[in-house]
């Protein structure tokens, strides 16, 4: 194995899911905000399930969201 080669596979694969993530939840919670689901001021609990099958690999990450 290439460790430099999968150093740097992981830190990209990472950066896209951070980057598209960002992107999603500010579109999603704009929407809400805009249509009166959510005020503003919410904290709001997040989660993430990573998985990798073929390494039998599943974490969840728990986190908020804190819109004030």
């Amino acid at each position: 194995m290439n460790e430099d080669a999968f150093n740097m596979s992981i830190r990209k694969f990472l950066k896209t899911v951070g980057v598209t993530s960002q992107r999603e939840i500010e579109k999603a919670v704009r929407d809400a905000v805009a249509d009166g689901r959510l005020s503003g001021s919410e904290t709001l609990d997040a989660t993430v399930t990573l998985q990798v099958g073929k390494v039998d690999l599943t974490v969840t990450i728990d986190g908020k969201v804190v819109l004030e």
